[in-house]
Parts: C-alpha cells; sequence; structure tokens
C-alpha cells in the first residue's frame, strides 16, 4: 500500500465518506448526545461521566471542536459532518503514541466493537507493533460477557455469539479482559466501549469514535483516553480504512 500524503489521504477521506460528509445524520447524532447527557449508560461506552456533561448543548460544543460536526444547535436534521482534517490530526496523535509503544517495547491489546470493518485496521497495526518488539496481549481463553464469549481473532479481542462476530458498544468484553489479566496491558489500541472501559480502568488508551458517539471524544478531552480519532466507523467497504492505516503505521515509524 503506498503511504498517502496528508493532502490525498484527506482527499481519500472525503471521497470514501470516512470523513467529510458522512453517512450518520444530523438527528441520530443529536439524539445521542442527548441521551448522554440524560445518563443513558449505554452511550457512555464504559466511562463514569457523573454529572459532568448533563447539557446537551456542552456535548456539542465538545463535538464541534473534536470531531467536526456541524456547531449550530439550530440545525437538527439532514446532512452531519466529521471534519477530514480533525481525523488525520488524530492518527498523528495516535502515531506518536504507537511510536512510544514501539519504542519501550509495551505489551499492547486490540479490541473493536465494528469487527465487520475495523479489524483489519486494528490487525495491521497489532502485526506492526510486533515486529517492531511489542508483546501483542493474548487474551485469556473461556471469557464470558453479555451472553456471549470474548475471542481474540487476528489479534483483535472482538464480542461473538452464534458463531458470528457482533457490533457491540459495551464495555462488559473488555471488563472481562481486564479482570482476566494478572498484569494489565500498557496500551489499548481499541473503540467503544473496549476503549472506554480501560481508559476508566487507567490503562493508557486510544481509539476511534465516529460522529455518534461522542462519550470517547468527552473522554480524551478530562485526559481519561489519550486519543481519540474522529471517522465513520462503519463504511461500505472495509478497504477503504487501508490508506488512513498505512498513513497511520508510516507517521508512527511502523510501516
Amino acid at each position: 500500500m503506498p503511504i498517502p500524503s496528508r493532502a490525498a489521504l484527506v482527499d481519500h477521506l472525503v471521497r470514501t465518506r470516512i470523513a467529510g460528509d458522512v453517512a450518520t445524520p444530523r438527528d441520530n447524532n443529536l439524539s445521542h448526545y442527548r441521551r448522554l447527557a440524560n445518563g443513558d449508560r449505554h452511550y457512555w461506552l464504559g466511562l463514569e461521566l457523573g454529572d459532568r456533561w448533563t447539557d446537551e448543548q456542552d456535548v456539542l460544543a465538545v463535538m464541534a471542536e473534536r470531531c467536526g460536526v456541524v456547531d449550530d444547535p439550530g440545525h437538527r436534521t439532514g446532512q452531519d459532518t466529521i471534519d477530514p482534517e480533525l481525523t488525520v490530526d488524530g492518527l498523528e496523535r495516535m502515531a506518536a503514541r504507537l511510536r512510544k509503544a514501539a519504542a519501550g517495547r509495551e505489551r499492547v491489546l486490540f479490541a473493536t466493537g465494528h469487527p465487520g470493518a475495523l479489524i483489519d485496521v486494528h490487525s495491521r497495526t497489532a502485526a506492526a507493533l510486533r515486529s517492531a518488539g511489542c508483546d501483542i496481549v493474548r487474551i485469556p481463553g473461556g471469557l464470558t460477557a453479555d451472553e456471549g464469549y470474548v475471542v481474540q481473532f487476528a489479534d483483535v479481542a472482538v464480542f461473538e455469539r452464534g458463531a458470528s462476530l457482533w457490533h457491540t458498544h459495551s464495555p462488559e468484553p473488555m471488563r472481562a479482559i481486564l479482570d482476566a489479566l494478572e498484569t494489565p496491558p500498557d496500551l489499548v489500541v481499541a473503540d467503544h466501549g473496549w476503549a472506554g472501559c480501560a481508559g476508566q480502568r487507567g490503562v493508557d488508551a486510544v481509539g476511534y469514535a465516529d460522529s455518534n458517539d461522542p462519550a470517547l471524544f468527552l473522554a480524551e478531552a478530562e485526559g481519561t483516553l489519550q486519543v481519540t480519532v474522529p471517522l465513520d466507523d462503519h463504511v461500505v467497504d472495509p478497504r477503504f480504512y487501508e490508506p488512513m492505516t498505512a498513513y497511520l503505521l508510516d507517521a508512527a515509524g511502523l510501516s
């Protein structure tokens, strides 16, 4: 995979709708911000937000700043956006943390709640870190959560139920892993509740998040997560993420 320039990657992100005019509609974004502010823990993604984010407009302000959604509270329906420049900025911050992990030969755990889209992004990153001398954490066998199993596929922890890998926002699979490990990882690279749970436990965590998943952006703003990269986390073809992954690994000195 050729390494795209920053400008070429920005163009690619917009063309494939990983960023720019994304598929997630504005009313869905605002609904999730409201539910988070109203204390619905499904939208807290394993974080403990207390009463710090009870105003939907405060959540919107953070999402406009860190994700690039439209900042006008009067914009209630129709198109919403992710700023591709913020996506690349996030990738570069994540790359700096991956570079640190490689330099220290850290123990790194990868996990995803979006196996249909992001598993290859995580798996390639894991392979690059292993080649650099990192220990990619192997999770214990027999773990269960949410009436299913926590398993590892291509170095990435995922949730399995009914012989299928599931899309999940739940923090419970990550909680099961961290409870079972004798020593916590030095770094977690994840998304959804997998990232939120790790950060809340005090583990260094970086992750990816969509415009309708505000909790991880709030966690970065508060310092609970080290990096949150804004993107559409399930576009129509998972291969669209390949240039992004190549850019990330190159920026981390891992290509």
